[in-house]
């Protein structure tokens, strides 16, 4: 079974070594990579607010992904109306292509959805920067809200409510097989 866990500074070596792998199968396609800020963003993992999770593999211990929940939407983007609505925002979200037949990224997106229901959260929300990680994210039933120009690149935020996911344990488990 996969479990989502708060990342500690013992994770930083897998997280990096998994960030790495998804840095090279990106570049395998001709995508934009996170290999020259690998070691900046697996160092999060150290981050004592206990906002940086782990999903683990729990017949192996290996770490498979890797997200960020914060309890603030960034500022930019959203309507003040939506800024005033309780919400997790999910940054930094990469997972171990090794894994990809098990969904490692739609495990995390229902875990955090789930986990912001139980907080009396209404949204979950992210960010990307590529039309392709909206069609994914998509699958995962957030839905594109905002499209905003910052700085050199284009932002899509998309927004999902927070509900509990039925039998998530069970859906983690199935991820698995």
């Amino acid at each position: 079974m996969f479990t989502m866990r708060p990342a500690t500074a013992a994770d930083v070596p897998a997280v990096e070594t998994m960030i790495l792998a998804r840095s090279a199968w990106l570049e395998e396609r001709g995508l934009p990579s996170w290999r020259e800020n690998a070691a900046d963003l697996a160092g999060q993992a150290e981050n004592p607010d206990g906002d940086v999770w782990v999903l683990a593999d729990d017949d192996t211990e290996k770490v498979i992904g890797f997200i960020t929940v914060q309890d603030q939407t960034p500022p930019w983007g959203w309507t003040d109306e939506e800024l005033a609505e309780p919400a997790h925002y999910l940054y930094s979200s990469v997972t171990d292509p090794a894994y990809r037949r098990h969904k490692p990224g739609t495990a995390m997106a229902l875990w955090a959805v789930d986990r912001a229901a139980a907080e009396g959260r209404t949204w979950v929300r992210r960010g990307c920067n590529f039309p392709g990680l909206v069609a994914y994210n998509e699958t995962q039933g957030f839905e594109l809200v905002h499209e905003v120009q910052r700085t050199h690149a284009r932002v899509y935020l998309m927004a999902r409510r927070a509900q509990p996911i039925k039998e998530l344990d069970e859906r983690l488990a199935a991820l698995q097989r």
